[in-house]
């Protein structure tokens, strides 16, 4: 029997307030245990909680930005209410969420997979607090409990079961990793929890409609274990249904070091958990003076950058794709193509030429900045002197080879980082004058006759070795197209 897999899966983005969602104590990282619990969070009798208005326009600004900037999906009146759970981390006794109506319902993200695009639709995305912390591994036979965390605002964007692979659930995951960074939710720091994930996974037999049992793969904070946790699930539910067995629903862990899922309790269903509405919250109306202010704030999305760098730059939707998987770094493209254009004469149709020089410039920054362990934002080279830098390439002014010197050069803040000012400083203009490279190709054809014999011969590689010593003769500086050609009509003579 063939089996297909089915995922749907729940995201955990942590908001990037500077409070919590409740309370006004703050969210850093990395403090102290309890250091940032106040008696909110704690759950100290009479305290009332309050909602941070900074963490509902967040939601808001995801809820347009997965709805093509359109506002139905954002309900104008959403409600808080107690998710009843009982954990030594939740000093409540209850989680505040959101259920029947949450604040986002709805919406799609597209993912671009290597052949082709696939648009997976969301259930809803809604606002809660996070639990606190339990810590094991400094204590001997107990546990401690950080509440730090406890408060946080954090943004469940639930999906619905519609990606049939871990590639295709990895390809999702990051679709919405990069859309919070990009419309500035979310800082998306995966080793800090900022972002988690969990795994709704289930099987059933090829063609048929009907869900299989899934099981819920908790707290995944990286692609890679998300990509592992799924495979690894889907093949044991398929070969203990093949065997006989049965799926039972349940809750369960991955364990990195293994590879593998253990239960860790039998899965809730939403009446387990006794929802109501809170009733120290009231319902969260949202007004549509509020909505179109925070839509006229939002950022061009990357799906509507991906369809212009398709349709104005010619690239193909992969390659789109790779260049808006990240804001800063698509703005910088943007930045340096529209720049290039304008250097260019404004062109609308772009040759080999400009596409190569386009790309290697890309490669050399991407490569130094890798170098460098910095982000795009702190490159000491702005997009519009990179695009003169390969305008020079594109006039013949420089070569590919000599690029790479006035490369380092601006990298290094030379000239001021001006292209045009280190290639005058450096000499290195590209000689293109026919009389005097004819010259150099006969002096070099004069020191070196046995590779002219050789190429006559009918020895190909004695023609590259003959264009190597040109452009030596010309301290790289020669045209290397126009010493091809003189040196081919030379040698054919």
């Amino acid at each position: 029997m063939e089996w297909e897999t089915v995922i749907g899966l729940e995201i955990h983005t942590q908001l990037s307030t500077t409070s919590k969602m409740f309370s006004g104590s703050p969210t850093q990282f990395g403090a102290a245990p309890n250091a940032q619990a106040c008696a909110v969070d704690i759950a100290l009798p009479g305290v009332l909680p309050v909602a941070n208005k900074a963490a509902v326009e967040r939601a808001i600004r995801f809820g347009l930005a997965v709805n093509g900037n359109s506002a139905d999906n954002i309900s104008r009146r959403s409600i808080f209410a107690r998710k009843n759970y009982f954990y030594p981390d939740l000093p409540k006794g209850y989680q505040i969420s959101q259920y029947e109506l949450p604040i986002i319902k709805g919406g799609t993200i597209t993912v671009v997979l290597k052949d082709c695009q696939k648009t997976i639709r969301l259930t809803r995305a809604h606002l809660e607090e996070d639990a606190g912390k339990s810590l094991h591994e400094d204590f001997h036979g107990m546990s401690g409990i950080d509440l730090n965390r406890a408060g946080t605002p954090l943004l469940e964007i639930v999906s619905e079961p519609d990606m049939r692979s871990s590639e295709e659930a990895v390809a999702y995951a990051k679709a919405v990793h990069s859309l919070v960074r990009w419309i500035d939710i979310c800082d998306g720091n995966m080793q800090e929890g900022s972002f988690r994930c969990d795994a709704n996974v289930s099987v059933r037999p090829k063609g048929s409609e009907t869900l299989g049992t899934r099981r819920e793969i908790k707290n995944l904070n990286s692609f890679r274990f998300l990509q592992q946790a799924i495979e690894y699930e889907a093949k044991w539910q398929i070969e203990t249904l093949q065997d006989g067995g049965t799926i039972h629903q349940a809750t369960v862990l991955f364990n990195p070091d293994t590879g593998e899922t253990r239960a860790m309790r039998s899965k809730e269903d939403a009446h387990d958990y006794r929802y109501f509405p809170d009733p120290d919250l009231l319902p969260l109306e949202v007004g549509e003076s509020w909505i179109q202010q925070i839509r006229a704030g939002l950022p061009e999305l990357p799906d509507a950058m991906r369809e212009r760098f398709v349709r104005d730059y010619q690239f193909t939707r992969e390659q789109a794709g790779i260049l808006t998987s990240d804001r800063a770094r698509a703005e910088h493209f943007d930045a340096f193509w529209r720049h290039l254009q304008t250097v260019l004469g404004n062109k609308t149709e772009f040759d080999e030429a400009v596409i190569k020089g386009a790309n290697w410039a890309m490669m050399e920054l991407s490569a130094m900045l890798n170098d460098a362990d910095i982000s795009i934002q702190d490159a000491p080279i702005a997009p519009e002197k990179l695009s003169v830098l390969v305008a020079r390439i594109i006039d013949g002014t420089i070569s590919h080879n000599i690029a790479k010197e006035v490369f380092g050069a601006m990298w290094n803040g030379e000239c001021n980082s001006d292209p045009d000012a280190i290639i005058e400083k450096r000499g290195l203009r590209q000689i293109t004058d026919a009389g005097a490279l004819e010259a150099i190709v006969a002096q070099v054809m004069a020191a070196n006759p046995k590779s002219v014999e050789e190429y006559r011969a009918g020895k190909d590689k004695a023609f590259n070795a003959l264009v190597g010593q040109a452009m030596k003769a010309t301290r790289g500086q020669g045209n290397p197209a126009r010493i091809n050609e003189i040196l081919k009509k030379k040698l054919s003579g």
